[in-house]
C-alpha cells in the first residue's frame, strides 16, 4: 500500500512539475514578449506617410488582414460608427481623378501624376455617423490601426483629405461618392492611400515641448 502510495504521490508531483514552466522557460517567455512588444513600437517608430507607390495594388487578403484590424480597434460605446469602403478598381480611381483633373488642369502637367490619390493603387474611403458626437474619434482609431498593420506587412499609406473635400464639395463627382453606398446619414469623413512603397522618407522631428507629465 505504501508503495502504491508513494507511486501516486511521485506521479502526482511529475505532473504539477511539467505543467509549471521552468525558469529557464519563464525566462524565454519574458523574452518573447519583450520581442513583440519591441516589434509593436519599431512599426510605430518606423512607419512613414508614404507619396510615391508602386504600381500594383495591395493584394485582397492582405487587405482583409487591414481592415479587420481596422475594425477591432476601440470605439465608444460599440457603436461602431464608422463605414468603410475599399477601392483597387482602376476605373473607378481613374474615374474620379479625370473629374478632378477637369476642375485642377495644371496637375495634369506634372509627368508622375496619374491620380488624386497620391497615385495610391489602392485607397480604403471611411465615413463617420455625424449623428454620434465621437464617431470621428472612432473614425481616426479606425484608419491607424489599419496605417500600423499594413506597415508591419510592408504596406504603406497615406491620410488624405483634400480628395474626400473634392469628393463632398464638387457637383461633378457626387456620381463616385454615390457609388461608395454609404449608408443615409453618413458623411465621407477622410480616405487612405495604400500600397507598395516606392520612396523611403526620413523621418520627420516631433514637437516634445507640447507632452507634458502632470505629478
Amino acid at each position: 500500500m505504501k508503495t502504491l502510495k508513494s507511486m501516486m504521490l511521485g506521479i502526482g508531483v511529475y505532473a504539477l512539475c511539467s505543467c509549471v514552466p521552468s525558469h529557464s522557460e519563464q525566462i524565454s517567455q519574458q523574452s518573447e514578449r519583450k520581442s513583440d512588444s519591441a516589434v509593436v513600437v519599431e512599426t510605430i517608430m518606423s512607419r512613414r506617410s508614404i507619396r510615391k507607390y508602386k504600381p500594383q495594388p495591395v493584394e485582397r487578403d492582405k487587405m482583409d488582414v487591414i481592415v479587420n484590424c481596422g475594425i477591432n480597434a476601440p470605439n465608444g460605446q460599440n457603436k461602431q460608427s464608422w463605414e468603410v469602403r475599399v477601392v483597387s478598381n482602376p476605373e473607378f480611381l481613374n474615374g474620379i481623378t479625370e473629374v478632378f483633373k477637369k476642375e485642377n488642369p495644371k496637375v495634369a502637367e506634372d509627368p508622375t501624376f496619374k491620380n488624386m490619390f497620391r497615385n495610391a493603387p489602392t485607397v480604403v474611403f471611411i465615413a463617420n455617423d455625424p449623428g454620434y458626437d465621437l464617431s470621428r474619434i472612432d473614425c481616426g482609431l479606425l484608419g491607424e490601426n489599419m496605417i500600423l498593420s499594413a506597415w508591419s506587412m510592408g504596406v504603406g499609406s497615406v491620410c488624405l483629405g483634400s480628395p474626400v473635400r473634392f469628393m463632398n464639395t464638387v457637383p461633378a463627382a457626387q456620381e463616385y461618392l454615390k457609388k461608395l453606398g454609404f449608408s443615409e446619414g453618413y458623411e465621407l469623413l477622410y480616405c487612405i492611400g495604400f500600397g507598395y512603397p516606392d520612396e523611403t522618407p526620413a523621418a520627420k522631428p516631433r514637437d516634445m515641448e507640447k507632452v507634458k507629465f502632470m505629478d
